[in-house]
Formats: structure tokens, C-alpha cells, sequence
């Protein structure tokens, strides 16, 4: 390249005038991503999740505050499960662990993984566990391990049933880094984004729950009316 023709180049780059960020997280629009606005309702969120998890062969299925519980014992009856691992710490854990007649055995993660390392890899045949979000774009649940839900809740058991609420339903992963206060607060060290064939799940309108299986994907959708349930 001549120096002339250099010249020319670079004096047309000074010209430009400087391109404003669309990826800024501070922007008031929580669903623009890359430049991209999604003004997407929770009917359509709902409705893109649900595309991409039927895409993976999940089944998806609704229910209410009133009706989930037995949306996950039917789900137990019909997988042949024998037991289930879920914590009795947790909100919706407490709910199973109350009815514990209409689901299979209760397990809970109530010791070190090293004392029963072959029972979590080959005893347990499904874990419960909530879920912190999800993103309709890309169907991706957000899951964030803790004391009384480890990782390896989700990940050692052949079938993982996981809930979420659908007010946490976001349609970008930008719109739930800005809702859920990540940028403020700093990023959550024990955040997880799962998608694709080994994190099959069940979610719903207001309440999700999802159901990995290793061989084959099942979704369920519950619904949750707009009622505040404590």
C-alpha cells in the first residue's frame, strides 16, 4: 500500500464521527442487545423459551401455585423414579418434603460428597431444585448452587426437576444481569447458565419446572397466577 493511498485511509477514519454503544448495560432499554431492541411481553417469552425447548424434544406442561406439586408427582410416577434428592431447607423443598406420601423416597445432601460419592452418582435417581431466572432468547435456566442446593444436585443425578417462577423469564441475558442487579452488586461467583441437551428442564408462566433426563428432554410450564404467594 502506497503512503499516499495510507493517507487517504486515515484521514477518512478521523472524518467518521464516533458510533455510540448499544450494549451498555445502563441503558433504560433492559431488552436491547448488540444494537437489537426485543420488546418481547411474557406471553412471547414464554412462547420463544418454550420453541427453543421443544426444539431439544422437551414436553412442556402447565400448572398452578395449587397444582405443581402434583405436576412433580406425576412427573416422579411416570419416570419410575424410585427416589428423589431435595433439599429440606429451601422454600419450595419444604413444600415436597410436607407431602412426602406423594412422592418417591426422600433423599437430602445432608453430608460430605465424599461419604457417599456412590450413592449420589448411582443411587439417586432424580434431584428437585429452584432456579434463579431464565433467558427466552437462548432458552437458558440460570442456577446458582448453594449450601443447601449444591452443584452437584443438578448435575450428578440422572433426571434434574428444576422450578422457576416466570416473572423471572427475561428475554435477553443482558435484560437479567441489569434486573437482578449484577453490575451493581458484582457478578454472582456461583452463577451457571444452562442450556442444550444435558440440561433438560420443566418451566412455567409464573412458575417453571424443568426436568433433565440424560436420555430424553421433558419441559413442563407452570403456570402461576398474579397472585403474591410468600
Amino acid at each position: 500500500m502506497s503512503n499516499t493511498a495510507r493517507a487517504n485511509i486515515l484521514a477518512r477514519l478521523k472524518e467518521t464521527p464516533p458510533q455510540p454503544s448499544h450494549t451498555s448495560y445502563s441503558s433504560p432499554d433492559k431488552g436491547r442487545l448488540g444494537g437489537v431492541s426485543y420488546a418481547w411481553d411474557t406471553a412471547e417469552r414464554v412462547r420463544r423459551f418454550t420453541e427453543r425447548m421443544v426444539a431439544v424434544r422437551a414436553e412442556v406442561h402447565h400448572a398452578t401455585p395449587e397444582t405443581w406439586l402434583d405436576v412433580v408427582s406425576q412427573v416422579c410416577a411416570a419416570k419410575g423414579l424410585s427416589n428423589l434428592l431435595v433439599s429440606p431447607e429451601t422454600v419450595l423443598g419444604k413444600q415436597i418434603h410436607a407431602q412426602a406420601e406423594r412422592f418417591p423416597a426422600l433423599k437430602t445432601y445432608d453430608q460430605p460428597i465424599e461419604s457417599w460419592k456412590q450413592e449420589l452418582f448411582y443411587g439417586i435417581d432424580a434431584a428437585f431444585t429452584g432456579t434463579y431466572g431464565g433467558i427466552a432468547e437462548t432458552g437458558t435456566l440460570i442456577v446458582m448452587p448453594s449450601i443447601d442446593e449444591p452443584r452437584l444436585m443438578s448435575l450428578a443425578s440422572p433426571v434434574h426437576i428444576a422450578l422457576l417462577e416466570v416473572d423471572k423469564l427475561y428475554t435477553t441475558f443482558a435484560e437479567a444481569v441489569q434486573v437482578q442487579g449484577w453490575v451493581q452488586a458484582g457478578m454472582p461467583t456461583n452463577a451457571l447458565l444452562i442450556s442444550g441437551r444435558r440440561s433438560r428442564r420443566i418451566l412455567s408462566r409464573r412458575w417453571r419446572m424443568g426436568c433433565m433426563d440424560r436420555k430424553s428432554w421433558w419441559w413442563c410450564w407452570f403456570k402461576r397466577l398474579t397472585i403474591e404467594v410468600s
